[in-house]
């Protein structure tokens, strides 16, 4: 594959995402999706979060109580904040919170 080949492949990718990205904005209201869709696209920003969140949360840090981990703890701390305030702020910073003293005590 020479160098052109290359930059056009890249190119043609980056139009391909442009489109679809655009699509959103340039057909706007003119195009509908089926409710059963919108319904499944409320779920993405909280399954990209998880997805994000829970692997981090499983990995050790070398800072435990026990045999858990401070990472753990703190996480479920947080979880609890999210399910009991449904607040992402606060969920955010109880769970930082949460784990900066936990290694401060612990570790």
């Amino acid at each position: 594959m020479t160098t052109a080949d290359t930059l056009l492949l890249f190119s043609l990718m980056a139009l391909v995402t442009l489109a679809q990205r655009a699509s959103f904005i340039v057909l706007g209201d003119r195009v509908t999706m089926p409710p059963l869709l919108r319904r499944a696209l409320a779920y993405v920003p909280a399954a990209v979060l998880a997805a994000i969140v829970t692997p981090a949360l499983f990995r050790e840090s070398g800072v435990g109580v026990g045999p858990v981990d401070v990472r753990l703890l703190a996480g479920l701390v947080a979880a609890l904040v999210a399910w009991r305030t449904k607040s992402i702020i606060a969920t955010f910073a109880t769970g930082m919170v949460a784990l900066w003293t936990l290694t401060y005590l612990v570790g």
